[in-house]
């Protein structure tokens, strides 16, 4: 994206204008959906703060938008989460985190079901030409982002709920990374190793998608 930027800068614009409801979206709903499972589950900090709300603004992170318009891919802030107003602290926080994911996937097949409707019921490529690439960026944004959360390091999703779900011994050892989590994201991101992970995943959440879409449509 960064390259697009200083080779064709009305082309950046173009993709930036494309993703950024996709952007808005995603972010917005993940910590929309981490934000009210915490509510539910008895700790109020985010409805507090102002983060129970679709309104993206109190969810934009600087340093997340800015690496948005430059790679493409940024993130949110996080919502925040008191774990002493939880009654069961380690099954509630492995709830809460699994929530952002778990809205992510929902949103995109959402994204899907819309792009199939908008490409069979609007005749007019004009309209229904740019809002089938929102929605399919909306689409690709989503599952993007639950997968990459999936990854189970902390500060991510996936480095929080799957130390639950995982026998004590294994958990144990993802807990100890936590202190290390940041970085070793960092290193597999700059180092291209998530393409490994997120690829062969997106394909196969596409492929369940579509056979769904069928089955419904």
């Amino acid at each position: 994206m960064i390259d697009l930027l200083f080779s064709d800068p009305i082309r950046w614009l173009q993709e930036i204008v494309l993703l950024i409801p996709s952007f808005l979206v995603a972010v917005t709903v993940h910590e929309l959906a981490h934000g009210l499972v915490a509510d539910h589950l008895g700790d109020p900090t985010a409805r507090r703060q102002g983060r129970l709300t679709l309104n993206p603004l109190p969810h934009i992170d600087p340093l997340g938008a800015v690496a948005f318009l430059l790679a493409g891919f940024g993130w949110a802030k996080p919502v925040p989460v008191n774990s002493y107003n939880l009654q069961h602290p380690r099954r509630d926080m492995a709830w809460i985190a699994a929530a952002g994911p778990i809205s992510n996937f929902v949103v995109a097949f959402l994204a899907l079901l819309a792009w199939a409707f908008v490409t069979r019921a609007i005749a007019i490529e004009a309209v229904a030409g740019p809002l089938g690439e929102i929605l399919r960026a909306v689409f690709n944004f989503n599952v993007l982002l639950a997968i990459f959360n999936l990854i189970p390091l902390p500060p991510l999703d996936g480095g929080h709920f799957l130390p639950y779900l995982l026998p004590p011994r294994w958990g144990s050892l993802l807990r100890s990374l936590e202190q290390f989590g940041p970085l070793l994201l960092l290193l597999l991101v700059m180092s291209g190793g998530t393409r490994y992970i997120i690829d062969p995943l997106y394909r196969r959440v596409v492929v369940a998608y579509i056979a769904l879409l069928r089955a419904i449509l």
